[in-house]
């Protein structure tokens, strides 16, 4: 059997809107394997993000229980074993490309000429060397989101976790980024888990986890 990167029973996730709980998930029960290709899909705000955030140790579950059993504690999760991926801009102004990359592995405490050399390989392989020296407000959304991507893949990691990775992007551009996502774990045990809510992305994926206001059904 492979390994188990991440154990979910009984989840759920509730938050205070004043005096009113608001249900983001409730009773989620799953669990993603090495090498797994899994979609998240659903509408907006129907728990596909908190799924996501709990899954990588971004937040806690105020019902149920998660486990990362062949990851080990929550608060060595990232960015050594889980990659992510946000919806929205995450690369931070001042660094340049090839800084915004390399940070997972500094703040590891990787040597910084061997950071930048691993930074450097992983932008050549997407085809991202020529922009290292850029800024990202020198970026398109496309190349932006790219780099997100590298980030994410620069520690090698177990699992990826990509939340609306390809949502603020036009179809072609969106359907690159994907392609790129999926290069990054051919042939390995990497596990990947996209939420979206794109079916022609979702259909790339050999299994699907529909969520409607945080109820979930795998398929």
């Amino acid at each position: 059997m492979p390994e188990t990167f991440v154990d979910c029973h009984n989840l759920g996730r509730t938050y205070q809107h004043g005096k009113t709980p608001i249900i983001a998930l409730a009773g989620v029960t799953v669990t993603v394997h090495a090498g797994d290709r899994i979609a998240v899909v659903g509408q907006s705000g129907g728990g596909k993000s908190t799924l996501l955030q709990l899954m990588g140790g971004l937040d806690l579950p105020t019902e149920g229980e998660i486990a990362w059993p062949a990851l080990g504690p929550r608060d060595m999760l990232r960015p050594r074993h889980i990659g992510y991926v946000f919806q929205t801009q995450s690369l931070l102004p001042p660094l340049t490309v090839v800084e915004n990359v390399e940070l997972p592995l500094v703040l590891e405490g990787e040597r910084m000429d061997v950071a930048r050399a691993r930074a450097l390989k992983v932008l050549g392989e997407l085809d991202l060397a020529g922009i290292a020296d850029k800024l990202p407000e020198e970026l398109s959304g496309g190349q932006a989101q790219r780099v997100a991507v590298a980030r994410a893949f620069v520690g090698r990691p177990q699992l990826i976790l990509a939340d609306e990775p390809t949502g603020q992007l036009d179809h072609p551009t969106a359907q690159h980024l994907f392609d790129v996502l999926l290069a990054s774990v051919a042939g390995g045990e990497t596990a990947l888990v996209v939420a979206t809510h794109d079916v022609a992305i979702a259909k790339r994926l050999p299994v699907q986890w529909h969520i409607t206001h945080g109820h979930l059904e795998v398929t």
